[in-house]
């Protein structure tokens, strides 16, 4: 007995000897000094570090500032007409020229990137409050509501769009509100599937059950913890369906179905242009370059949104 109680003290002594006896020093070491972030918090540090992304924001507020300033310290308007002065090449009088009916071309690209701004921004918050709505409520919703509103959803994206463009135009007339309805009509059914996706995930974590056991309304829980969980995904897609819309209106401004002259807008400018540009290049390349640059800003920031906002990209 007595040999078993001393090979415990000499097993013990010798696990002891396999143990540090840690200084004040070290035990600092093991203070979590920094600071708690949230989602968004690390999503934007994660930005920051994407230049590319942080470039396209600054060109996007470049140009936004620049839409909303230059029409109005321009001593031209976008209507009046200088049949003396068409197609003058870029100068200090007109610094990007003037067009066929010799209107100054500053103005009206510069006007027309604020009808594009306008319908890309509108059609994208409308999507947005459509979209998730509808979509929280069919993600939430139990499974036969929410199978007859994604095939009510997926009956309407079925339409072909030229056919919803062509028969508003009829009945409404073209112009930039038909165009926003149009955009609108169908623009929010992706928005819709992506917030469906994300709450059919989310609707089975305890978080939820807990707030359905303290006897929570499914209104709260939708709105109060659901949604907001999904704003990762939800801002991603209204970033990069502003670039959509605004391709989309500049398409149809070009083939005469969105807005008409005199009012500007870069697919007019740019279908205007089409008969002359051989002899005056800078009629068609200054507004399509204004086109082109704004849609890859914002393509490259939606894209640096994305990776900011992707769980797989946290280290």
């Amino acid at each position: 007995m007595s040999t078993q109680l001393k090979d415990i003290q000499q097993n013990d002594v010798d696990a002891n000897s396999l143990f540090e006896k840690l200084s004040h020093r070290h035990k600092e070491a093991e203070i979590i000094t920094a600071e708690s972030r949230s989602t968004f918090q690390e999503s934007w540090a994660r930005l920051r570090k994407n230049k590319y992304a942080m470039t396209g924001m600054y060109v996007l507020i470049l140009i936004i500032i620049l839409a909303i300033v230059c029409p109005m310290l321009s001593p031209y308007n976008t209507y009046t007409n200088d049949l003396d002065n068409q197609f003058a090449p870029p100068s200090a009088k007109h610094w990007f020229g003037t067009d066929n009916l010799g209107r100054d071309l500053f103005t009206r690209s510069w006007r027309g990137v604020q009808i594009s701004l306008i319908v890309g921004f509108t059609a994208a918050l409308i999507d947005l409050l459509i979209g998730v709505a509808y979509g929280g409520i069919m993600g939430f919703a139990g499974k036969r509501v929410g199978n007859v509103m994604n095939k009510f959803a997926e009956v309407l994206y079925a339409i072909p769009y030229m056919l919803v463009v062509i028969l508003l135009g009829v009945v409404m007339g073209s112009g930039l509100f038909t165009i926003i309805m149009a955009l609108s009509i169908t623009g929010w059914i992706t928005m819709s599937w992506i917030v469906r996706g994300q709450i059919l995930q989310l609707k089975n974590q305890e978080y939820v059950l807990a707030a359905q056991s303290m006897g929570a309304s499914g209104g709260r829980i939708l709105f109060k913890h659901l949604i907001p969980n999904t704003l990762g995904p939800i801002i991603v897609t209204v970033t990069l369906s502003v670039p959509s819309a605004i391709f989309t209106e500049a398409f149809l401004s070009f083939l005469g179905l969105g807005v008409q002259s005199p009012d500007a807008s870069l697919g007019s400018l740019i279908s205007e242009a089409m008969s002359s540009w051989q002899l005056y290049p800078w009629v068609m390349a200054i507004p399509a370059s204004l086109l082109c640059i704004t849609m890859i800003a914002f393509n490259i920031f939606g894209d640096g949104l994305q990776d900011a906002f992707d769980p797989k990209m946290k280290k």
